[in-house]
């Protein structure tokens, strides 16, 4: 767990961060993926995480999980410096292989989400969008809800929406053949996380 760049892990292995509002399900992702139920804290109430917390996969890279944006049950000057802390990261960490974005896929994305897209897109960033808790709605509404976020996000035919639940496991074949797919990109050779 980081605060400031001085506490983020020393070494070459690519960062791949997880983005997206409070309580959308970052750090439920990381726990489904990495198959362990309680290593990334996970709560009902928005704000749980607080620091930049790396999770070290099979030596070869981090996720990050990011504390949420928006709406969590903290002072502003807190979230002020949550903000500061992301923003840091993001622009300072010269490991970072790609930030994807989480996106409940129940609803159409926020303002702030439309923001980070929009950052992902200005730092030429592989753009991929999680739209997390697809459990909680019927597959023949996937499309749907599918094609609003892409809407709203304003996505190309290029960007990817990977449609996930964390209660499932829905969608994570395909995220893990995307994240060895960023190894190759970042140049880890001979790698893969399968």
């Amino acid at each position: 767990s980081a605060v400031s760049a001085s506490q983020y892990p020393i070494g070459d292995r690519p960062d791949i961060a997880f983005a997206g509002r409070s309580n959308v399900g970052k750090s439920s992702l990381i726990n489904r993926m990495l198959n362990r139920k309680k290593l990334a804290k996970t709560s009902s109430d928005p704000g749980k995480t607080r620091t930049i917390n790396f999770y070290n996969v099979n030596d070869l890279l981090y996720f990050v999980d990011l504390p949420g944006y928006g709406y969590a049950k903290v002072s502003e000057s807190e979230r002020r410096k949550w903000g500061g802390m992301i923003e840091g990261y993001l622009n300072g960490r010269t490991s970072l292989a790609d930030v994807v974005l989480l996106v409940d896929i129940r609803h159409q994305p926020t303002q702030d989400d439309r923001l980070m897209y929009s950052w992902i897109k200005s730092r030429n960033l592989n753009a991929t969008v999680i739209g997390t808790k697809c459990d909680k709605i019927s597959k023949s509404q996937y499309a749907k809800h599918a094609s609003a976020v892409k809407s709203v996000l304003g996505m190309n035919g290029s960007d990817r929406l990977i449609l996930f639940s964390a209660e499932s496991g829905f969608g994570a074949d395909e995220l893990w053949s995307l994240f060895d797919g960023m190894l190759e990109t970042a140049g880890t050779k001979g790698s893969s996380l399968f």
